[in-house]
């Protein structure tokens, strides 16, 4: 039998430096000033899009959702 290799040992250990978690929300939240918010067109939940957006707008959610159901669509 060989002895297992520790050489990649040291490089499994290396763990990408996450983002704090006030800002990995950041671009996700809407600021606090931004005024009302459209709501979702399939769900009717507020949106991070402003009530003025032109077209329908969609939640995270519902992106999700439409985009799973066009890629199983194929």
């Amino acid at each position: 039998m060989t002895e297992p290799d520790t050489s990649t040992a040291a490089a499994t250990d290396a763990v990408c430096e996450l983002a704090p978690a006030d800002r990995a929300v950041q671009g996700l939240t809407p600021a606090a000033d931004a005024g009302p918010r459209a709501d979702c067109v399939l769900c009717g939940e507020p949106t991070e899009y402003p009530a003025d957006h032109a077209g329908s707008a969609l939640c995270a959610v519902c992106t999700w959702q439409q985009a799973q159901r066009i890629a199983c669509a194929g």
